[in-house]
């Protein structure tokens, strides 16, 4: 039985590196209090992490570091430019 695979993604972007894992779906524990998510991409940093875009096994590599660079400028950049 294949189970599913983590996969990990570094993006460079404006002279910073940015690390992105995969995990895999899972379903709401509401005596947890936990939400059901999809398979998701996740940015990791500083020991935490935040879910980025949707994680589709069969998507073309260079897809996703479109989709998670597209992320980057308007979910990171963005709000450092609303701070300033």
């Amino acid at each position: 039985m294949g189970g599913f695979k983590n996969e990990q993604r570094h993006l460079q972007r404006r002279g910073k590196v940015f690390h992105f894992v995969s995990y895999e779906a899972h379903d709401a524990i509401p005596s947890k209090k936990v939400q059901a998510m999809p398979a998701t991409w996740f940015l990791i940093s500083a020991n935490n992490r935040w879910p980025a875009i949707p994680h589709f096994p069969e998507q073309d590599s260079q897809e996703v570091d479109t989709l998670l660079a597209e992320w980057l400028e308007e979910h990171v950049f963005a709000a450092k430019a609303n701070i300033a």
